[in-house]
């Protein structure tokens, strides 16, 4: 895969797995980027390596986070983000480390892929990946310059998909990624289904949970967990993400953990356009529809785990309470329309729950409802209780 291919999270210092950061913080003005991940009010939405410039614009889609900076961090890129106000994931340089605007820096980041097979020195094709102990080695240098802030390491396809043959020597070795995360203080992959050139892979959404499901498991509690979603044809010229398949993606990362999304905007075939993003504004409507929609759920979201809801295969969900209200958050894995049947584990004789950005409620009976799954399918449940907390 090409080094554009990265994907990250870092929400550690949410999960109170490094103490405060002791960097220089923004004016009273601006953002305190150094307590930004603690926030449970900011639920990270990352572009992934642009230029700059375009910070407005990406702030206009919902961004609130760029990752990576090319040939960088420099002390323009970090100026241009500080007057944006726009926090940013960069490699450890000594820019990074020294310079004036480097608090808008909130996470280092390893080299991207690692695990995938790498360019030779010499031009002759490719060698194997960079082994578990080097990226372990990296992880503790960059953590003695600054253990102030966290570090992130973006992994391959080769976490979803164990014949993805861009690991070399490596293919069909999962055992290699708890080793990886060894050196990290955060995790991340990326898998493109929509436009990937395996049969075994394309139009398969469920790769995306399953990827998050399987990196959740390696990383343990320690680590948060984010995931890279293609929006862009990438190396395609064929396919081009719709947007109810953006959304899919999205809403199956966070169910099944991902606590951060990332878009790949790229276009690289016929012709590359960094920002292709712009080029599509039904992509462009969808990704900002989807980006206020989480950042108003962000503090739900982050919260706590709750037990309340029984629902049958393959209907994934992730549950949550913010107050006496219910979230139901739920995506199926199926490319097959289904119907659901859910049950409420609280009282709930009657009532209805209300169907997020769809203009309906569905009736209540006796704590259980249905409702109808498009492929891959994805509603969002509200319910308010008439009386009282559950």
């Amino acid at each position: 895969m090409a080094r554009c291919f990265l994907v990250f999270c870092f929400c550690w210092l949410a999960a109170g797995a490094l103490p405060s950061s002791g960097y220089a913080q923004a004016g009273a003005s601006g953002p305190d980027y150094g307590r930004l991940l603690a926030d449970p009010n900011f639920f990270p939405l990352g572009i992934w390596l642009q230029q700059p410039k375009r910070a407005e614009a990406y702030r206009e889609l919902g961004i609130n986070l760029y990752v990576g900076l090319w040939k960088g961090p420099t002390a323009s890129q970090l100026a241009v983000l500080k007057r944006a106000a726009m926090p940013v994931v960069a490699e450890q340089n000594d820019v990074g480390l020294t310079d004036p605007n480097a608090d808008v820096i909130i996470a280092w980041m390893h080299q991207d892929e690692p695990d995938n097979a790498q360019k030779r020195q010499d031009g002759l094709g490719y060698g194997p990946p960079v082994t578990p102990a080097e990226i372990v080695e990296r992880y503790q240098a960059m953590r003695a310059r600054d253990p102030s802030r966290p570090v992130l390491l973006g992994l391959g396809q080769g976490v979803a998909f164990d014949l993805w043959k861009g690991r070399g020597d490596r293919i069909n070795h999962p055992e290699d990624y708890p080793q990886y995360i060894e050196g990290s203080d955060i995790v991340a992959f990326d898998i493109y289904p929509v436009t990937h050139p395996s049969p075994l892979v394309a139009g398969r959404l469920d790769y995306v949970a399953k990827g998050v499901a399987r990196l959740k498991q390696w990383a343990g509690p320690g680590r948060r967990v984010w995931n890279t979603i293609g929006a862009s044809r990438v190396a395609n010229p064929d396919v081009m993400p719709s947007a109810d398949q953006l959304r899919s993606q999205v809403w199956l990362s966070i169910i099944h953990g991902s606590r951060g999304i990332i878009y790949f905007v790229h276009q690289i075939k016929p012709t590359f356009i960094e920002a292709a993003i712009f080029d599509n504004a039904d992509l462009s409507r969808a990704m900002t529809q989807i980006n206020r929609r989480i950042t108003a759920l962000a503090s739900v979201i982050n919260g706590p785990e709750t037990n309340d809801l029984a629902v049958n295969e393959p209907i994934a969900a992730m549950t949550r309470r913010d107050g006496c209200a219910i979230y139901l958050f739920t995506a199926s894995t199926s490319a097959r329309p289904t119907t659901a049947d859910f049950k409420l584990a609280w009282p709930a004789p009657g009532g209805a729950v209300e169907v997020l950005g769809e203009d309906r409620s569905i009736p209540l009976e006796n704590n259980r409802f249905s409702d109808r799954f498009d492929a891959y399918g994805v509603h969002l449940y509200k319910r308010s209780p008439t009386s009282g907390c559950p």
